[in-house]
Protein backbone atom coordinates (compact mmCIF):
# COMPACT_ATOMS: atom_id res chain seq x y z
CA UNK A 1 0.00 0.00 0.00
CA UNK A 2 2.58 2.37 0.59
CA UNK A 3 4.07 1.91 -3.07
CA UNK A 4 0.69 2.28 -4.49
CA UNK A 5 0.37 5.43 -2.64
CA UNK A 6 3.82 6.97 -3.93
CA UNK A 7 3.58 10.29 -5.60
CA UNK A 8 4.62 10.69 -8.74
CA UNK A 9 4.28 13.71 -10.48
CA UNK A 10 6.38 12.81 -13.65
CA UNK A 11 3.73 11.06 -14.59
CA UNK A 12 1.46 13.69 -15.52
CA UNK A 13 3.73 14.84 -17.60
CA UNK A 14 3.04 11.72 -19.99
CA UNK A 15 1.01 13.41 -23.11
CA UNK A 16 1.68 17.11 -22.88
CA UNK A 17 2.88 17.53 -26.15
CA UNK A 18 5.44 20.84 -25.71
CA UNK A 19 5.77 23.11 -29.23
CA UNK A 20 9.11 23.63 -30.35
CA UNK A 21 11.23 27.06 -30.51
CA UNK A 22 12.24 28.37 -34.24
CA UNK A 23 15.88 28.28 -33.83
CA UNK A 24 17.71 31.41 -35.09
CA UNK A 25 17.57 31.09 -39.30
CA UNK A 26 14.69 28.62 -39.33
CA UNK A 27 12.62 29.07 -42.14
CA UNK A 28 9.20 28.99 -40.32
CA UNK A 29 7.14 32.46 -40.45
CA UNK A 30 5.17 31.54 -37.22
CA UNK A 31 5.54 34.11 -34.54
CA UNK A 32 6.36 31.84 -31.44
CA UNK A 33 6.20 32.93 -28.17
CA UNK A 34 9.27 31.41 -26.16
CA UNK A 35 8.46 31.35 -22.06
CA UNK A 36 12.11 31.80 -21.20
CA UNK A 37 13.20 34.68 -19.94
CA UNK A 38 16.33 34.59 -21.21
CA UNK A 39 15.04 34.08 -25.06
CA UNK A 40 12.54 37.14 -24.16
CA UNK A 41 15.75 39.52 -23.31
CA UNK A 42 18.85 38.08 -25.60
CA UNK A 43 17.41 38.71 -29.48
CA UNK A 44 18.35 35.36 -31.24
CA UNK A 45 21.15 37.36 -33.67
CA UNK A 46 23.09 37.94 -30.13
CA UNK A 47 22.46 34.67 -28.78
CA UNK A 48 23.92 33.05 -32.36
CA UNK A 49 26.98 35.12 -31.76
CA UNK A 50 27.46 34.33 -28.03
CA UNK A 51 27.75 30.46 -29.74
CA UNK A 52 29.99 31.44 -32.52
CA UNK A 53 32.77 32.34 -30.03
CA UNK A 54 32.09 28.74 -28.08
CA UNK A 55 34.47 26.27 -28.62
CA UNK A 56 32.97 23.18 -29.99
CA UNK A 57 33.05 21.31 -26.66
CA UNK A 58 31.32 23.95 -25.23
CA UNK A 59 28.45 24.03 -27.86
CA UNK A 60 27.88 20.27 -27.30
CA UNK A 61 27.25 21.06 -23.46
CA UNK A 62 25.45 23.66 -24.55
CA UNK A 63 23.27 21.80 -27.07
CA UNK A 64 21.84 19.95 -23.73
CA UNK A 65 20.17 22.74 -22.08
CA UNK A 66 17.24 23.00 -23.75
CA UNK A 67 15.69 22.91 -27.41
CA UNK A 68 16.23 26.02 -28.73
CA UNK A 69 19.70 26.17 -28.28
CA UNK A 70 19.80 22.60 -29.77
CA UNK A 71 18.37 23.67 -33.03
CA UNK A 72 20.74 27.16 -33.42
CA UNK A 73 23.85 24.81 -32.29
CA UNK A 74 23.20 22.95 -35.44
CA UNK A 75 23.79 26.00 -37.49
CA UNK A 76 26.75 24.60 -40.38
CA UNK A 77 28.65 27.92 -40.01
CA UNK A 78 29.63 27.00 -36.39
CA UNK A 79 31.21 23.62 -37.03
CA UNK A 80 32.27 24.93 -40.48
CA UNK A 81 34.50 27.52 -38.70
CA UNK A 82 35.89 24.77 -35.99
CA UNK A 83 36.89 22.81 -38.56
CA UNK A 84 38.83 24.90 -41.13
CA UNK A 85 40.59 25.68 -37.93
CA UNK A 86 41.03 22.44 -36.78
CA UNK A 87 42.69 21.35 -39.86
CA UNK A 88 44.01 24.76 -41.32
CA UNK A 89 46.97 22.42 -42.61
CA UNK A 90 45.35 20.49 -44.95
CA UNK A 91 43.84 23.74 -46.73
CA UNK A 92 40.15 24.78 -47.22
CA UNK A 93 39.58 23.12 -50.69
CA UNK A 94 40.71 19.52 -48.97
CA UNK A 95 38.64 20.24 -45.97
CA UNK A 96 35.43 21.46 -48.40
CA UNK A 97 36.18 18.22 -50.43
CA UNK A 98 36.46 15.96 -47.97
CA UNK A 99 33.41 17.30 -46.12
CA UNK A 100 31.70 16.94 -48.85
CA UNK A 101 32.88 13.12 -50.40
CA UNK A 102 32.95 11.57 -47.12
CA UNK A 103 31.00 13.54 -44.14
CA UNK A 104 27.57 13.80 -46.89
CA UNK A 105 28.39 17.39 -46.31
CA UNK A 106 27.71 17.68 -42.71
CA UNK A 107 30.79 20.26 -40.72
CA UNK A 108 29.00 18.73 -37.45
CA UNK A 109 29.76 14.91 -39.02
CA UNK A 110 33.37 15.80 -39.97
CA UNK A 111 34.55 16.93 -36.87
CA UNK A 112 32.97 14.18 -34.64
CA UNK A 113 34.33 11.53 -36.47
CA UNK A 114 37.47 12.80 -38.49
CA UNK A 115 40.20 12.30 -36.65
CA UNK A 116 41.96 15.16 -35.10
CA UNK A 117 44.48 17.05 -32.48
CA UNK A 118 43.00 18.05 -29.48
CA UNK A 119 44.33 21.78 -28.62
CA UNK A 120 42.30 22.47 -25.37
CA UNK A 121 44.83 21.46 -23.18
CA UNK A 122 47.91 18.73 -22.74
CA UNK A 123 48.53 15.43 -23.85
CA UNK A 124 50.63 14.02 -20.57
CA UNK A 125 52.35 10.67 -20.67
CA UNK A 126 52.77 8.76 -17.47
CA UNK A 127 56.03 6.72 -16.85
CA UNK A 128 57.52 4.77 -14.22
CA UNK A 129 60.30 2.03 -13.54
CA UNK A 130 61.95 0.42 -11.00
CA UNK A 131 65.29 1.61 -9.42
CA UNK A 132 67.31 -0.33 -6.88
CA UNK A 133 69.42 1.72 -4.60
CA UNK A 134 72.08 1.03 -2.79
CA UNK A 135 71.89 1.01 1.35
CA UNK A 136 75.58 0.37 3.56
CA UNK A 137 75.56 -1.67 6.36
CA UNK A 138 72.27 -3.71 5.33
CA UNK A 139 71.69 -6.93 3.86
CA UNK A 140 68.67 -5.73 1.77
CA UNK A 141 68.62 -2.78 -0.84
CA UNK A 142 66.17 -0.30 -0.73
CA UNK A 143 63.86 -0.36 -4.35
CA UNK A 144 62.53 3.02 -5.84
CA UNK A 145 60.05 4.15 -8.40
CA UNK A 146 60.74 6.43 -10.63
CA UNK A 147 58.05 8.28 -12.12
CA UNK A 148 58.28 11.54 -14.88
CA UNK A 149 56.11 12.50 -17.07
CA UNK A 150 55.75 13.33 -21.22
CA UNK A 151 54.07 16.75 -22.05
CA UNK A 152 52.51 17.74 -25.40
CA UNK A 153 50.83 20.73 -26.66
CA UNK A 154 49.58 21.16 -30.19
CA UNK A 155 48.71 24.18 -31.81
CA UNK A 156 46.71 24.23 -35.61
CA UNK A 157 49.88 26.10 -37.58
CA UNK A 158 51.64 22.58 -37.47
CA UNK A 159 53.83 23.75 -34.34
CA UNK A 160 53.88 22.13 -30.65
CA UNK A 161 55.45 22.16 -27.55
CA UNK A 162 57.53 18.86 -26.00
CA UNK A 163 58.77 18.82 -22.44
CA UNK A 164 60.27 15.64 -20.54
CA UNK A 165 60.22 16.26 -16.69
CA UNK A 166 59.22 14.80 -13.39
CA UNK A 167 57.03 17.82 -12.54
CA UNK A 168 53.74 17.26 -12.27
CA UNK A 169 50.74 18.23 -14.60
CA UNK A 170 49.58 20.90 -12.43
CA UNK A 171 53.20 22.93 -12.29
CA UNK A 172 54.06 22.30 -16.11
CA UNK A 173 50.85 23.68 -17.44
CA UNK A 174 51.87 27.19 -16.62
CA UNK A 175 55.35 27.10 -18.62
CA UNK A 176 53.74 25.46 -21.64
CA UNK A 177 53.91 28.36 -24.10
CA UNK A 178 56.00 29.46 -26.29
CA UNK A 179 57.47 32.34 -24.14
CA UNK A 180 58.97 29.65 -21.70
CA UNK A 181 62.37 30.86 -20.33
CA UNK A 182 65.40 28.24 -21.16
CA UNK A 183 65.41 26.92 -17.51
CA UNK A 184 62.15 25.35 -18.30
CA UNK A 185 63.31 22.71 -21.00
CA UNK A 186 60.39 23.30 -23.07
CA UNK A 187 61.11 22.20 -26.75
CA UNK A 188 59.19 23.50 -30.13
CA UNK A 189 59.02 21.41 -32.87
CA UNK A 190 56.56 20.06 -35.99
CA UNK A 191 54.41 18.28 -36.57
CA UNK A 192 51.71 17.02 -39.34
CA UNK A 193 48.66 14.82 -38.99
CA UNK A 194 47.99 12.09 -41.93
CA UNK A 195 44.82 10.36 -41.02
CA UNK A 196 45.21 9.16 -37.74
CA UNK A 197 48.97 8.80 -37.64
CA UNK A 198 51.53 12.23 -36.14
CA UNK A 199 54.76 12.45 -37.25
CA UNK A 200 56.91 14.66 -35.51
CA UNK A 201 60.29 15.96 -35.08
CA UNK A 202 61.99 18.16 -32.44
CA UNK A 203 65.33 19.78 -32.41
CA UNK A 204 67.53 19.24 -29.46
CA UNK A 205 70.41 22.01 -29.20
CA UNK A 206 73.66 21.94 -27.86
CA UNK A 207 77.53 21.12 -29.18
CA UNK A 208 75.92 17.62 -30.90
CA UNK A 209 72.65 18.28 -32.22
CA UNK A 210 69.99 15.64 -31.88
CA UNK A 211 67.00 15.13 -33.79
CA UNK A 212 63.89 13.37 -32.01
CA UNK A 213 61.58 11.68 -33.80
CA UNK A 214 58.35 10.77 -32.88
CA UNK A 215 55.47 8.75 -33.94
CA UNK A 216 51.63 8.56 -32.97
CA UNK A 217 48.44 7.23 -33.47
CA UNK A 218 45.36 9.50 -32.51
CA UNK A 219 42.16 7.66 -30.97
CA UNK A 220 39.42 8.08 -28.40
CA UNK A 221 37.70 6.12 -25.44
CA UNK A 222 34.64 7.20 -27.35
CA UNK A 223 33.60 8.79 -30.81
CA UNK A 224 34.90 12.07 -31.20
CA UNK A 225 36.75 12.35 -28.40
CA UNK A 226 40.01 11.74 -30.00
CA UNK A 227 41.50 11.62 -26.23
CA UNK A 228 44.61 9.30 -26.70
CA UNK A 229 47.89 9.27 -28.31
CA UNK A 230 49.46 5.92 -28.66
CA UNK A 231 53.39 6.27 -28.78
CA UNK A 232 54.11 4.43 -32.26
CA UNK A 233 58.25 5.12 -32.14
CA UNK A 234 60.71 7.57 -30.74
CA UNK A 235 63.94 7.81 -32.79
CA UNK A 236 66.95 9.96 -31.67
CA UNK A 237 69.33 10.79 -34.44
CA UNK A 238 72.10 12.77 -35.69
CA UNK A 239 71.84 15.98 -38.07
CA UNK A 240 74.24 17.73 -39.63
CA UNK A 241 74.94 21.19 -39.62
CA UNK A 242 74.52 21.87 -43.26
CA UNK A 243 71.11 20.96 -42.89
CA UNK A 244 69.82 23.55 -40.79
CA UNK A 245 70.14 26.95 -42.33
CA UNK A 246 67.72 27.93 -39.22
CA UNK A 247 66.60 27.41 -36.35
CA UNK A 248 63.21 27.86 -37.14
CA UNK A 249 63.37 25.52 -40.22
CA UNK A 250 60.64 23.21 -40.48
CA UNK A 251 61.93 19.55 -38.90
CA UNK A 252 59.49 17.66 -40.30
CA UNK A 253 61.09 18.52 -44.00
CA UNK A 254 64.69 18.15 -42.75
CA UNK A 255 63.90 14.62 -42.11
CA UNK A 256 61.86 13.93 -45.02
CA UNK A 257 62.52 10.54 -46.49
CA UNK A 258 64.57 9.62 -44.17
CA UNK A 259 65.12 5.76 -43.00
CA UNK A 260 64.81 4.57 -39.57
CA UNK A 261 67.82 4.28 -38.91
CA UNK A 262 69.56 6.66 -40.36
CA UNK A 263 71.81 9.37 -39.43
CA UNK A 264 73.70 12.25 -40.81
CA UNK A 265 76.17 12.78 -37.84
CA UNK A 266 78.39 9.60 -37.48
CA UNK A 267 79.12 10.72 -33.59
CA UNK A 268 75.27 10.31 -32.91
CA UNK A 269 74.06 7.24 -33.51
CA UNK A 270 70.01 6.51 -34.35
CA UNK A 271 68.42 4.90 -31.35
CA UNK A 272 65.25 3.74 -30.99
CA UNK A 273 63.81 3.86 -27.95
CA UNK A 274 61.70 1.05 -26.38
CA UNK A 275 61.00 2.07 -22.57
CA UNK A 276 59.23 4.73 -21.67
CA UNK A 277 56.39 4.51 -24.66
CA UNK A 278 53.04 4.82 -22.16
CA UNK A 279 50.22 5.94 -24.15
CA UNK A 280 49.01 9.97 -23.61
CA UNK A 281 46.40 10.92 -21.86
CA UNK A 282 44.02 14.34 -22.83
CA UNK A 283 43.74 16.54 -20.20
CA UNK A 284 41.79 19.71 -20.21
CA UNK A 285 43.10 22.74 -19.16
CA UNK A 286 40.00 23.47 -16.58
CA UNK A 287 40.59 19.87 -15.09
CA UNK A 288 44.39 20.49 -14.89
CA UNK A 289 44.50 20.98 -10.90
CA UNK A 290 41.80 18.24 -10.45
CA UNK A 291 43.77 15.26 -12.28
CA UNK A 292 44.83 12.48 -10.88
CA UNK A 293 47.81 12.61 -12.67
CA UNK A 294 48.99 15.13 -10.34
CA UNK A 295 48.78 12.51 -7.12
CA UNK A 296 52.11 11.49 -5.82
CA UNK A 297 53.96 8.35 -6.47
CA UNK A 298 52.72 6.92 -3.13
CA UNK A 299 48.67 7.19 -3.93
CA UNK A 300 49.14 5.79 -7.63
CA UNK A 301 51.98 3.41 -8.60
CA UNK A 302 50.73 2.65 -11.82
CA UNK A 303 48.25 4.31 -14.03
CA UNK A 304 46.15 2.83 -16.63
CA UNK A 305 45.64 4.86 -19.33
CA UNK A 306 42.75 2.79 -21.31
Amino acid sequence: MQFMGTERPWLNLYGIRVRPVAAFGSVSTKDLVDPALIHRCLPDELLFEVFARMTPYTLGRAACVCRKWKYTIRNPSLWRSACLKTWQLSGPITNYQLAHSIYDGSWKKMWVHRPRIRMDGLYVSRNTYIRVGVAEWKVTNPVHVVCYYRYLKFYPNGKFLYKISSQKLKEVAKCMNFRASKTDCVHKGDYGLDGDLIKAAILYPGLRRTLLRIHLRVRGTTVGANNRLDLLKLVTTGVDDSELNDPNDDMLGVVEGWQEDETHNPDVPAITHKRGLTPFVFVPFEEVETSVLNLPVDQMDYFVTG
